[in-house]
């Protein structure tokens, strides 16, 4: 959520800003808003200091022996007076967090303006080998190896979900090992949280309202299946003051994710690319504002780490307003290398947020004058399984229709070495 302040006193900053990123916001209704709700704010309160001093007046009439109808009657009217404005302000509140939490965060000014053509590639690692043999896509290979079982996820729920069997199964687990000890070890704190959450934790996180349609509800408990282990991870501090001197705080969590919405139509669409169920391990930082994007560079070599480790290429790319997401201030793509398909594929976006979760969260530190102020937040895939099997599968195949496992997982799986 944007500060109101910064609608008040910049708001042709905040049209452009949301103009830049396609998702116009109603500043002129929102100020609109404000204003009603300033002067009512203010006539209420003339009104409760009125009935206070009248309240006052009553016993010294009394004891002078004076008449108190004309104040008692008064009084009855500021009551009523007051009780319209309350009424009339709540609806007002209503409308103006409707707006306020549908209102786009502002990229940062280090961000290029312009569509996904004007993403910004900052640097590539890898070299993207050139096999002899004509490399299969994974969903291809997978079957085959009988590790990849399309046809049984379809069966069981529907387009949009696979199954992993047997080496497949046992690769998926090694990988969730590997990067949550990776990121253990460097700091981070390991979380096992809950998979399903609530209204008020997906609004923190801004998921709710503005993506809605995109997410799986549990109407009936009104509890939400996760899209991302961002939301329950952050949403632990929902609500707290942090001590300055617990900043930053470094998490890592893997769960599975359910997306309702599952991509572009007839893009990427072949076998696990693009799904409504995927399982990551996620990370999440909450940090003092002055650091935040520092952090953020910090947290896009954590993922590099992840990938640099299993040796598959990758390239990291600075996104534009244009293709930056809703909540979003700052965001770096990591691409991997897809040999099968002889593309780049997003494998984890990284991003920083400002204070935007923070005020959706009520989330704050105090600074060294003990003032409550916002933290600052950022999460990042640290990295998603749909996307880096079927790179591994595809990166590490063989002219004899194995597949080798990369050396970091090696010990993670029993000492296997090749799948086939």
């Amino acid at each position: 959520m944007l500060d109101i302040r910064v609608i008040r006193e910049n708001p042709d900053l905040v049209k452009q800003a949301s103009a830049n990123k396609g998702d116009p916001v109603e500043v002129d209704a929102i100020l609109e808003l404000d204003t009603k709700r300033r002067e009512l704010i203010s006539k209420a309160d003339e009104l409760k200091s009125e009935r206070n001093a009248v309240s006052a007046e009553i016993p010294k009439r009394k004891k002078a022996g004076e008449p108190v109808e004309d104040i008692f009657k008064r009084m009855r009217e500021v009551g009523e007076s007051i009780t319209e404005l309350d009424d009339t302000l709540r609806e007002i509140d209503e409308k103006l967090s409707d707006l306020m939490l549908k209102a786009p965060n502002i990229p940062h000014e280090s961000v290029p303006v312009g569509d996904e053509s004007a993403n910004q590639q900052i640097r590539e690692w890898g070299e993207i080998a050139k096999p002899e043999f004509a490399v299969k896509p994974h969903w291809e290979i997978g079957e085959q190896l009988d590790i990849l079982d399309m046809a049984a996820g379809v069966k069981i729920s529907g387009s949009g979900f696979y199954a992993l069997k047997g080496a497949g199964a046992r690769l998926q687990r090694a990988l969730i090992s590997y990067m949550l000890d990776t990121h253990g070890a460097d700091g981070f704190t390991e979380i096992a949280p809950p998979f399903v959450v609530n209204s008020a934790s997906m609004q923190g996180t801004g998921q709710l309202p503005k993506l809605r349609d995109d997410m799986y509800h549990i109407a009936k408990d009104d509890l939400w299946l996760i899209p991302t282990g961002e939301v329950p991870v952050t949403n632990l501090h929902r609500e707290e003051i942090l001590s300055a001197e617990s900043l930053p705080i470094s998490y890592c969590s893997y769960t599975p994710c359910f997306r309702r919405e599952a991509g572009a139509a007839g893009k990427d669409t072949r076998g696990m690319i693009r799904v409504h169920q995927f399982d990551k391990v996620e990370m999440v930082k909450i940090v003092h504002p002055d650091t935040a994007y520092a952090e953020l560079e910090t947290l896009v070599a954590q993922a590099e780490k992840i990938l640099q480790g299993l040796e598959i290429p990758y390239r990291v790319l600075l996104l534009a307003t244009g293709d930056l997401s809703f909540a979003y201030s700052k965001t770096y793509d990591i691409e991997l290398w897809s040999a099968g398909v002889a593309s780049w594929l997003e494998i984890s976006s990284i991003s920083v947020f400002g204070d935007f979760q923070a005020r959706r969260m009520n989330t704050r530190y105090r600074d060294d004058k003990g003032k409550p102020k916002f933290v600052h937040t950022l999460n990042g895939s640290g990295l998603a399984l749909a996307r880096l099997i079927p790179a591994i599968m595809e990166n590490y195949q063989n002219a004899d229709g194995t597949i080798t496992v990369p050396k970091v997982l090696q010990s993670y799986m029993g000492g296997l070495t090749k799948i086939g």
